[in-house]
């Protein structure tokens, strides 16, 4: 008895130790990928470049400056198509998307992503569309994590955790900022800096650094002078600076999303063929301001390092909004960060010279609040002044800075989130009707699925039907609650049993069931997790929600009910390691029978 419990103690350590080996290894195999692939994406972003703007200027040299009007009408003419029939969630910044995977969906993001994403992101850069790189590669990363672990079984929570790798993987290679990497997955991603996954996160983040400083060199994303704090009083005008980047990041947001209304309220145009839109109007902005075109990192070092004057930087700062806004209005592919790096850095550009006029022998060197004003957009803006920091310092390499950097950013991301609740990323998922953070928080059937219980085989009720042929079909059935359905089998509202007993008793038999449904409906989606179809009920005392399809909310899949909902704790929602567990274990077994 003695040597068998000491071997099921062995063997339970065995256990253990394959099984954070495993974990490791899948974090290992994220970073290398994902590393690889930001390095691939840099590249892919060169070669449309080249291919828009070098190829594309000779042959349209008979335009003269002019060009540059049609080469981002060009991209856009290939993203529209490319993100609208292939993959629409690589539309715009990808951050979002990779929340909303993370919080609602288990982690689970198809694999496509990663190559619809690469070519609509490089596309819609190398053509000029003015947005960033990290929201692209955040998305790929993701997709490569969600699809290894997809591939290899693993559960929900791994699932996120992995997610996550990908994600913090992504940014380490991009901006050859590890550290900066880790927190980005663990502030906006899964928006928590506990649990076990921050080890894998560390790893994968490292691990995708390294492939990049392999493959591109260590040199640091910005190459700028060291700026020491000049004197005490100073720090109050990197206070100010931060209240002023709190506001602008406000406005960034607001006017990000207005752009958004404004390109969808367009009905005469596809959906598919807006970039064009977009990219005539970006063409003519980078007629005359050529700065705006891309990621702008160019123009950023020189904001940073003091070679551009003033009048430039003042007008950079509303040029680039209005252009970051346009591509993403439009639907265009590619990253919000890089933009409020940009727009910061000419903000704060412009901000240092106001100061050194006013204050010369304070605020001696204007370009310092350059580099202050780009962390402080993004901690605004992103609502993570701790990610903020980080990166802004792993991204320059100047320690100097950091006090003026910590003081900025904490008071800009303070600003932001009390004059606007939501950060940029948010926003978007709110304007879905999803609640993130409603979403993040522990719960035991956070995990569920709605079309794990819902009722797939549904009851309708025509239309047109009458209260007295309504009530004939109906008769007899377990359920109480009907969906009432056009003649094309689209939802147009519900009625319950006892609606249609109580006018079939007070005679109104020869009433259509349309004019008795309730037709402000609320419904969700099967992706969605069953605490929030739970919450859903509370908040609106209804007892039952239409399941529609995610992408056609007239379309109809299932209901789900009080009693699916109840079902659910049924489904082993205390089982959710089972499936990862039961793949690890048939590997130690594969593996212990080699040893035999």
């Amino acid at each position: 008895m003695v040597s068998t419990n000491k071997e099921l103690r062995k063997s339970g350590n065995s256990n253990k130790l394959y099984e954070q080996f495993y974990r490791v290894a899948l974090a290992l195999v994220i970073g290398i990928l994902t590393g690889l692939g930001a390095v691939a994406f840099r590249k892919l972003i060169s070669f449309f470049h080249n291919g828009f703007f070098d190829h594309g200027g000779q042959l349209l040299s008979f335009l003269g400056q002019y060009y540059v009007i049609i080469i981002p009408m060009a991209g856009g003419l290939i993203v529209g198509p490319l993100t609208y029939f292939f993959a629409r969630e690589a539309k715009g910044h990808g951050v979002p998307e990779v929340m909303a995977a993370v919080a609602v969906r288990g982690g689970r993001i198809r694999p496509r992503i990663v190559l619809v994403k690469a070519l609509a992101s490089a596309v819609c850069i190398g053509s000029g569309g003015s947005v960033g790189r990290e929201g692209p590669i955040v998305q790929i990363g993701s997709a490569i994590g969600s699809t290894v672990g997809q591939v290899f079984k693993v559960s929900t929570r791994k699932m996120r955790a992995l997610v996550a790798c990908g994600a913090a993987g992504g940014i380490a290679a991009t901006f050859n900022a590890p550290i900066g990497g880790v927190l980005f997955a663990l502030e906006i991603i899964l928006g928590d800096f506990t649990g076990d996954h921050l080890m894998l996160v560390i790893i994968s983040s490292v691990t995708s650094a390294v492939i990049s400083r392999i493959m591109l060199g260590n040199d640091p994303a910005f190459i700028v002078p060291a700026y020491p704090l000049s004197h005490p009083v100073e720090l109050l005008l990197y206070a100010l600076l931060g209240v002023v980047c709190g506001i602008f990041a406000v406005v960034y947001i607001r006017v990000l999303y207005k752009s958004e209304d404004i390109f969808d309220s367009i009905k005469i145009i596809p959906e598919y063929l807006k970039p064009v839109l977009g990219g005539f109007l970006i063409g003519a902005i980078g007629l005359k301001f050529p700065q705006i075109f891309g990621v702008g990192y160019e123009s950023i070092e020189m904001a940073i390092t003091g070679n551009m004057i003033f009048s430039i930087t003042a007008a950079l700062v509303l040029l680039k909004l209005l252009a970051t806004s346009i591509t993403i209005g439009s639907g265009g592919s590619g990253g919000v960060f890089a933009p409020g790096l940009f727009m910061g850095s000419m903000l704060g550009a412009s901000m240092g010279y106001v100061f050194h006029y006013l204050f010369p022998n304070i605020a001696i060197t204007p370009a310092a609040y350059a580099l202050v004003g780009m962390g402080s957009v993004f901690a605004g803006s992103a609502h993570a002044p701790i990610t903020a920091i980080i990166m802004l310092f792993e991204m320059s390499n100047d320690y100097h800075i950091i006090l003026p950097l910590m003081i900025a950013c904490v008071i800009s991301s303070v600003v932001a989130k009390t004059v606007y609740h939501n950060n940029i990323y948010v926003v978007k998922l709110v304007r879905r009707g999803l609640d993130i953070e409603a979403a993040r928080r522990p719960d035991v059937l956070k995990n569920v699925l709605v079309k794990d219980v819902m009722t797939s085989r549904i009851e309708t009720i025509p239309c047109k039907f009458t209260i007295k042929e309504a009530r004939k079909l109906v008769h007899g059935s377990p359920h109480r609650g009907f969906p009432v359905v056009t003649e094309d089998g689209y939802i147009c509202g519900i009625v319950t049993s006892n609606e249609l007993e109580r006018a079939f008793t007070e005679g109104d038999i020869d009433k259509q069931v349309n004019e008795l449904a309730v037709h402000h409906l609320v419904t969700v989606t099967p992706y969605e997790p069953i605490s929030v179809a739970a919450r859903r009920m509370v908040e609106y005392d209804i007892g039952r929600l239409p399941v529609v399809d995610p992408d056609n909310a007239e379309k109809i899949i299932g209901l789900l009910s009080r009693t699916d909902i109840i079902s659910a704790y049924s489904k082993g929602l205390l089982q959710e390691d089972n499936l990862e567990e039961s793949f690890v274990s048939k590997h130690i077994t594969d593996i212990e029978t080699l040893k035999g």
